[in-house]
């Protein structure tokens, strides 16, 4: 279906102002040129990766220039192994045509030279290039040099009205970083535990043993045991709707994907992290490319599928009401699996992403002995989570999977809304699938979710 919430960034073309036209000078228009030209010179980037590092700069017009530019940056040592490679889904389509049985290796086009990156950059708007080499990366900046040493003050109460401060200095064994972890995170904070304190012949120690407050406005009297609280927090908590957001575009093109949320939800998880705009919106900023990559500026990551978690408000969730018999069918688990990959395969999805989407599932599925199941329609999705992008036309196929275990007693109450009911229940006209989700001159969304309602 075509979206309606779909925004163009092109202005009419004819205008009341457009009419009234000076006379141009030769000098003009070669100004004229020269800003288009360098206008378009802006908006083509380079992103170069080593390792796990990246950085973007403005695309070289060269390949000697290109070279200069990763080298400048990786900084290898004079005699370290040193060469640059494409990934063939960033190359241009004229690229991997002209360069398949000469510099192709795998899924990279290698550079060798001025021809090649030349042909690699024809007609794209940008290009990614991996630097291949022994050398060490880039360094990172210096870390904050550690604290081995630092002062202490315990205030304990011995008895009712007998209170006492004990004021020392706490050393670090072997110059270990007390401020950090190995991976970087920093202990700080208010802990609720037990301290010991043995004074026994020449024995004498100090031992601590607790758990880091996440909310220091809570007083000691007010806890309780941490796994205790895990288990109620996590029996009175519904679980997340998981989502996946996959772009097909028909060229490289930068678009803003924004996931507007109805207040009774809330986002627990987004991956890459989505920038919260305000008014229950989230923003991502891309650059689309054919070949199903997904360039999220923000984190510098690339990713071929948008992850996001969505947490309803508890009161609004009951499972008989969600999936019942007027609305959903129910099956054994065993039947369950088989039958929904037939319905997937009749909602366009291809094998590999049917096979995904199942394997993903899987584990939650085999919970259950049997499974009452439904797919939204795409109106109910959007009063949940609408989605808007920058790109007209614009097709979206949103598949929106909620399910539930349910007893050998209530499989008895789905004796109209078995397997054969939903063999023969047109799920494309609930969902709204349209044939256009299939044209890859189209720019297409489709979007995956799944909910277990507990």
């Amino acid at each position: 279906m075509f979206s309606r919430r779909s925004t163009s960034a092109s202005l009419p073309s004819q205008s009341f102002w457009g009419k009234f036209k000076g006379k141009k000078t030769d000098r003009d228009s070669e100004y004229r040129d020269k800003q288009s030209q360098m206008a378009l010179a802006r908006q083509r980037l380079l992103t170069l990766a080593y390792d796990e590092m990246e950085t973007v700069r403005v695309l070289p017009q060269s390949f000697t220039e290109l070279e200069a530019v990763a080298r400048e940056w990786a900084k290898p040592p004079p005699d370290a192994v040193f060469c640059l490679r494409v990934p063939t889904e960033f190359a241009s389509l004229h690229a991997s045509v002209c360069l398949t049985h000469r510099l192709v290796s795998g899924p990279y086009i290698y550079l060798t030279g001025e021809d090649s990156y030349q042909i690699a950059i024809m007609g794209v708007q940008g290009l990614r290039v991996e630097i291949v080499s022994d050398a060490p990366p880039p360094p990172d900046e210096p870390p904050p040099p550690p604290v081995t040493e630092m002062p202490a003050t315990f205030n304990l109460e011995l008895s009712p009205g007998q209170q006492i401060a004990l004021e020392t200095t706490v050393a670090s064994a072997d110059d270990v970083d007390m401020a950090r972890m190995e991976d970087g995170t920093v202990v700080d904070g208010m802990f609720w535990g037990k301290l010991s304190i043995i004074h026994t012949d020449n024995t004498h120690t100090v031992d601590f043993t607790g758990t880091r407050m996440n909310n220091p406005d809570i007083t000691p009297e007010l806890l309780i045991d941490s796994k205790v609280m895990g288990k109620l927090a996590s029996a009175s908590r519904p679980s997340p709707a998981k989502c996946h957001l996959i772009i097909l575009a028909p060229a490289q093109q930068y678009c803003d994907v924004i996931l507007t949320v109805n207040p009774l939800w809330s986002l627990s998880m987004t991956w890459p992290p989505a920038e919260n705009v305000g008014d229950h919106k989230h923003k991502y900023f891309l650059r689309v490319h054919p070949g199903g990559a997904l360039e999220h500026f923000e984190s510098e990551m690339v990713v071929t599928s948008l992850y996001y978690e969505a947490v309803p408000d508890p009161a609004m969730v009951d499972s008989n009401d969600f999936i019942a018999p007027r609305n959903g069918f129910a099956m054994p688990f065993r039947d369950f699996v088989s039958h929904l990959m037939v319905v997937l395969d009749q909602l366009g999805m291809s094998l590999h992403a049917r096979t995904t989407f199942i394997n993903n599932n899987l584990h939650a599925f085999s919970a259950h002995r049997n499974i009452a199941y439904r797919f939204l329609s795409p109106t109910k999705i959007a009063n949940a989570i609408d989605i808007s992008v920058t790109a007209d036309p614009c097709v979206f196929t949103r598949l929106f999977l909620i399910f539930r275990g349910i007893s050998d007693d209530d499989l008895g109450l789905f004796a109209g809304a078995g397997e054969k009911e939903a063999n023969s229940h047109n799920w494309r006209e609930t969902v709204g699938w349209s044939e256009n989700s299939k044209d890859t001159s189209l720019f297409r969304v489709l979007e995956t979710s799944v909910w277990e309602i507990t």
